[in-house]
């Protein structure tokens, strides 16, 4: 439940009213009128009608610059609600404006990203070095690149280009760092045995294909739902962090055999979370408000549906291919 408090010209209030009616809305008031001939008005709104609500607000104070719309969240509200209402807002899919705001800050290039980056690929090559499985795990609950991959596909269902700009750019500023310092690593931290949490990460199957597969759709299930306490299993389970520090380890230690196992995972894992990510986002109808935005924004979420499964086609055989290779 949440509570939208809204600023508005006062013409507005019948609107608003009809709205609040509309979408049976139980809690809604109007304030005192000010000087300035703005409003405020209250609506009480549960999770299940929170989008339509919004979009309907927006659609109304498009032209009124000043107008504000505030979602405040409800601690506890008394009485309590009843078992279906409550089953309709557990089921209820989080507002496009609250992921959007939970996804961008997760998908900016500065310098706490850059730091996150540097720290879990030196927490995460100390893990596998030296076979430590809590450390590596720990570099997976870190997990700065699962944030703007899940932002690139928000955008794609959105339509929003430059948060897709902005997340793809900073998953690829991510991704080279890993594997830059973890190319250094793999140089001037002579190692003489491969530890089994080294090897893990340079075998690919099937398995690891679904793995990635399930793993991206529960983040951004966990997203869509508001259950982010499931995020941290998530985290753990896609590894982008951990295969891409292999590839580097590998590539400065001069093993390319295992370089490629794991450059084949890293590529496999960030193919599923994408694929995954959007084929949930539209199954959970997160789609931009106007008709135009949502036709756009569909015909690019379905082209890059098929782009991504293609290519997780193509790595397939890549993984067919190098176990034939090997035996």
């Amino acid at each position: 439940m949440k509570y939208v408090e809204v600023v508005a010209h006062a013409e507005s209030a019948e609107t608003v009213s009809a709205i609040a009616e509309k979408h049976e809305i139980a809690d809604f008031r109007l304030g005192v009128v000010g000087k300035d001939k703005m409003q405020p008005m209250r609506l009480l709104v549960t999770e299940d009608k929170l989008q339509s609500v919004l979009d309907a607000l927006q659609a109304l104070f498009g032209k009124q610059p000043a107008a504000r719309i505030v979602v405040l969240p409800v601690e506890i509200s008394l009485p309590k609600p009843s078992e279906e209402e409550r089953e309709e807002e557990d089921a209820a899919t989080t507002a496009r404006e609250r992921l959007y705001e939970e996804v961008e800050k997760n998908a900016r290039l500065d310098l706490n990203f850059v730091v996150l980056i540097i720290l879990s690929t030196i927490v995460a090559a100390i893990g596998i070095i030296e076979n430590n499985v809590a450390v590596v795990i720990g570099a997976m609950v870190i997990a700065p690149l699962l944030g703007p991959n899940l932002a690139f596909g928000l955008g794609t269902a959105l339509g929003d280009i430059p948060l897709m700009r902005k997340s793809a750019l900073s998953n690829s500023v991510g991704i080279v760092l890993a594997i830059a310092l973890s190319v250094l690593l793999g140089i001037f931290w002579p190692f003489a045995d491969k530890s089994p949490e080294l090897l893990a990460r340079t075998r690919v199957g099937l398995d690891s294909v679904a793995l990635a597969l399930a793993s991206g759709a529960a983040a951004a299930l966990s997203l869509t739902t508001g259950l982010s306490s499931i995020l941290v299993g998530v985290m753990v389970a896609v590894a982008l962090l951990p295969p891409a520090v292999t590839l580097g380890l590998m590539l400065g230690h001069g093993d390319l055999g295992l370089a490629t196992g794991a450059g084949l995972l890293l590529a496999i894992n960030l193919v599923c979370v994408n694929l995954a990510s959007k084929v949930v986002f539209f199954l959970k109808d997160i789609r931009p408000r106007t008709w135009w935005e949502k036709k756009k924004a569909k015909r690019a979420m379905v082209i890059y549906i098929l782009a991504w499964l293609a290519t997780l086609i193509i790595l397939v055989f890549f993984i067919y291919g190098r176990r034939a290779y090997a035996t």
